[in-house]
């Protein structure tokens, strides 16, 4: 043992391993416990900032030219504890932009760039990201010098941006804006392994059919951004890699173009790392490195951080002859000579070129008088073999300007997919440009008569629980991982929402051709009608229950066309449960409850929000189809606490029944009350939910409770409305 290392069994008395899966947490004890801390995860007892601080206010007053100036000045300044490659950091700074905005998956829309989590475990210390933390030090003087206003996530990207324009590239644009987070993200799943790189048929239903990748994974292994670069499971394959690579690539939301253009733009730059022989010195990642290193992971001693001897992905050299250069190199080198399989100094796969004269061979990143053997993955030589990447190459090779328009766009597209629409952005290089994966939606009116909306509303005959569950309908989409769905363009009236079983699209075609003609004459957006409907409803069964409390409403919502709508990317967005009306399209391995966790987070409601939200779509009768599981009234259409009362009322008993249900029945007489499902029953069950459950129940807080119910309704109503934030 060395001086932090402490025996558990010496009688220390404080927990070691801290609340984690090796300390004393419940999970550790109960592992099928459903775990609430993804709710919480970045809440204000993690973040540092002051309660009253705004981030997007504070970044308006950013110098950005001159944070721009600074980090491009950066990119030569060579420090001696990491020398840079050819006196240019470019391809680090590139690479860690690059691997920030990579681990972003458009199933989930979890993981990218937008939150600067690749400054925390595990991502930090994922092997594809190694010497990663290095970049993150050189930048720390830019974040030092202009603070709060200039994010680590804006900072990471930007890195990669002027990187590319320091080197000759003109990119397409950059939005400032992203917020930090403040602590490692718990509702991420990376994968099921416990070891990195594990072999690729652990995330696979069947490995040569790439369609079977376990949603909503996206990279081949755990660990890697992409694809194993030596080829599927380490055995070099172009052909069968390229099919990988665009299953991938694919799952990141971009088309067999942008990622030709993204694979041959990343590697016009730059170099991997393999070489001296280092590999077997290498020390430990970030998270694993003893306290003395600071953090400073992947230790490589006496070798001085040069490149020459650095170690990363094990595979080493450049793609092209000047790596520090924007230029068409790489398409010189991939098409004008064949390529053989070959090892690196530290035996990774890789491709070199056959006859390259040497006077053609970049030089020596640390020794200009040397020159060295460029290489290729198995990735790149992908573009060469799968005839579809062929093709686009040759077209790229035909035409520069059309390349590095391609390019701009994609990198752009990488590096902001997550940020959400342009009211999220911030600074001069916003593109004016409407691109569709922003999900563009017009300007809405806020100028007509909302009272008089209101009153049509009131009047059209529609029932509260259709009007109720097409607002919830409408806005459940949105996802606050990557900003994207929600009730703000009213795409639930296009393909292919307007489709979907979640949405019951008999009732809500019923419920749009009532309130479309009502927008139409009033001269308010369907978007609005919509969510002014299911106020509308709200209030109506909040004065049933004998409470006045008034539904907020901002107007002001757009309508998307069918044009502005990219409908294979929405597709992703579809509900295939809704714990909040009580629905599940099929049966899945995961239980109810914990799908209905997942998009509560998404929706970014607290556990308590989640709480109340369930037990007021219950009263109010906005089951899916009308189903009665968990509707716990005698009252239904009126916004009470009976949920909550009747849940924690020991004169039932709870009892299973078929298909998964439950029936509530009366301890004395044995007659079935009520009916359930485990997303109803978790409620009583789990120890923080009842404990929700229990407030909501008491006599004291059945005002509170429809209180509470609106301003998590509101939440959700409002939850993509960022122009106003702005």
């Amino acid at each position: 043992m060395d001086g932090n290392d402490i025996d558990p069994k010496g009688g220390c008395p404080v927990m070691h391993g801290g609340n984690t899966a090796h300390g004393n947490s419940v999970t550790k004890w109960w592992p099928k416990s459903l775990n609430l801390d993804i709710l919480h995860q970045h809440g204000a007892r993690t973040n540092p900032m002051d309660p009253d601080y705004d981030h997007r206010k504070a970044v308006k007053a950013l110098d950005f030219e001159a944070v721009k100036a600074d980090v491009k000045a950066l990119m030569t300044d060579s420090q001696s504890w990491w020398p840079a490659d050819w006196g240019h950091y470019g391809g680090l700074m590139i690479r860690l932009a690059w691997h920030s905005a990579g681990s972003y998956r458009m199933g989930d829309g979890r993981g990218g760039a937008g939150s600067g989590n690749i400054r925390f475990a595990p991502l930090n210390s994922w092997p594809d990201n190694a010497s990663l933390d290095k970049a993150r030090r050189l930048l720390w003087p830019v974040k030092k010098k202009y603070g709060n206003a200039l994010s680590w996530a804006d900072l990471i990207i930007l890195a990669g941006n002027m990187a590319y324009e320091s080197m000759g590239l003109k990119t397409f644009g950059f939005g400032f804006g992203r917020e930090d987070i403040w602590g490692p993200e718990q509702d991420v799943n990376w994968g099921a392994e416990n070891e990195w790189l594990a072999p690729s048929e652990n995330r696979y239903g069947d490995l040569d059919d790439t369609s079977t990748l376990y949603n909503p994974l996206a990279a081949v292994h755990m660990g890697l951004i992409y694809v194993n670069p030596e080829g599927v499971n380490g055995k070099p394959d172009p052909a069968r890699t390229a099919l990988h690579v665009r299953e991938t690539f694919a799952r990141m939301a971009m088309n067999d173009e942008e990622t030709a253009a993204l694979t041959c733009g990343g590697h016009t730059v730059g170099k991997a790392h393999g070489g001296g022989g280092a590999h077997d010195r290498i020390g430990a990642e970030p998270e694993g490195c003893p306290v003395h290193m600071q953090g400073f992971g992947w230790d490589n001693p006496g070798m001085d951080g040069k490149a020459t001897n650095a170690f990363t992905s094990g595979i080493e050299g450049a793609w092209t002859q000047h790596p520090t250069k924007w230029d068409m190199g790489y398409f010189d080198y991939l098409f004008n000579y064949e390529w053989e399989l070959t090892k690196s100094p530290a035996g990774a796969n890789q491709w070199k070129p056959v006859n390259m004269p040497e006077d053609k061979m970049p030089v020596d990143p640390t020794d200009p008088s040397i020159r060295r053997m460029p290489m290729m993955t198995d990735a790149d030589m992908a573009m060469k073999v799968d005839p579809i990447y062929n093709a686009i190459c040759r077209k790229f090779m035909a035409d520069q300007a059309y390349f590095e328009d391609t390019f701009a766009r994609a990198w752009f597209k990488l590096t902001h997919r997550d940020m959400g629409p342009k009211a999220n952005y911030h600074g001069p290089d916003v593109p004016a440009e409407d691109l569709i994966w922003q999900d563009p939606i017009p300007a809405g009116s806020t100028s007509y008569d909302v009272a008089a909306v209101k009153a049509r509303i009131a009047a059209s005959g529609l029932s509260g629980a259709e009007m109720i569950a097409t607002a919830w309908d409408s806005a459940r989409t949105f996802r606050g991982s990557d900003k994207r769905g929600g009730a703000n363009g009213a795409r639930i009236r296009l393909a292919p929402q307007k489709d979907w079983a979640a949405n019951e699209p008999a009732r809500l075609a019923k419920v749009l051709a009532v309130l479309e003609p009502i927008a139409a004459e009033t001269g308010a957006s369907v978007a609005d009608v919509i969510v002014l409907a299911g106020n509308v409803g709200l209030e109506q069964a909040i004065k049933a229950a004998g409470y006045s409390v008034a539904v907020p409403f901002a107007p002001g919502r757009g309508d998307a066309t069918a044009e502005q709508t990219d409908a294979d990317s929405f597709n992703v967005l579809e509900p295939l449960a809704c714990g909040f009306r009580n629905w599940q399209k099929e049966k899945y391995a995961v239980a109810p409850e914990e799908l209905m966790l997942d998009k509560a987070q998404l929706l970014g409601l607290t556990a308590a929000e989640m709480t109340v939200l369930v037990g007021g779509m219950r009263v109010l009768g906005a089951n899916h189809g009308g189903n009665a599981h968990g509707v716990f009234t005698d009252r239904v259409g009126q916004l009470t606490n009976d949920f909550f009362v009747n849940l924690t009322d020991m004169a039932y008993t709870w009892v299973p029944a078929k298909d998964g249900t439950y029936e509530i029945r009366d301890r004395a007489t044995g007659a079935v009350k009520w009916t359930a499902t485990s997303t109803d029953l978790v409620f009583g069950s789990n120890s923080i939910l009842r404990a929700y459950a229990e407030v909501y129940a008491q006599d004291d807080n059945a005002e509170k409770f429809v209180r509470d119910f609106v301003a998590a309704w509101t939440k959700v109503m409002n939850a993509d409305r960022f122009d106003l934030l702005a």
